[in-house]
């Protein structure tokens, strides 16, 4: 997934997909660091349990610095959080979580599971039966799921399985 360490900073790593996000990176040989206002179970205990969780909550713009390759942004923080502003005056490139799912999936073949429901049962079916086949996959799930430890697994995989959803993706979205 990648080819050199390179430091991710999440703004609400405690989102239920974000912290997935982040844990999936730190597997992979990322620096990870993160910061939230609020984090709830069980996100608070996963994040701790991964060595993610942050000391304290609140936005700490001195957690940005210029040698940071990517601040990932998740959709409970507003425009003019601190550590949004401070990332934008370095300069650094900020990506909503489906920015970044997209930007590392560019060369996988993506299957897309969308509609108003059922998008969590079906893709939590796909998984298994790619393993039964023993296929190479990723995937992204927005919820917990029975017999997965993870809800996001990303590496060189060919096919990466993403679960659609329809919410905004971050404060950084256009509005409609």
């Amino acid at each position: 997934m990648q080819q050199t360490k390179r430091k991710v900073h999440f703004i609400a790593i405690g989102g239920s997909v974000m912290h997935n996000l982040a844990i999936a990176l730190k597997k992979a040989g990322y620096e990870v660091t993160g910061s939230d206002d609020e984090i709830f179970e069980p996100s608070r205990s996963v994040l701790a349990d991964q060595g993610l969780l942050p000391k304290e909550s609140g936005w700490f713009p001195e957690k940005i610095t210029a040698d940071t390759d990517v601040v990932i942004l998740g959709m409970h923080a507003k425009a003019d959080n601190p550590e949004l502003l401070k990332a934008q005056e370095l300069g650094l490139t900020i990506q909503s979580f489906p920015d970044f799912i997209y930007n590392n999936s560019i060369n996988k073949q993506r299957v897309v599971i969308a509609g108003s429901h059922g998008k969590t049962t079906i893709t939590a079916v796909i998984v298994p039966v790619l393993n039964y086949f023993m296929r190479k996959f990723d995937y992204v799930i927005r919820a917990r799921v029975t017999g997965l430890a993870q809800t996001v697994l990303l590496s060189y995989a060919p096919i990466v399985i993403i679960e659609e959803d329809e919410y905004l993706s971050c404060a950084l979205a256009p509005t409609q």
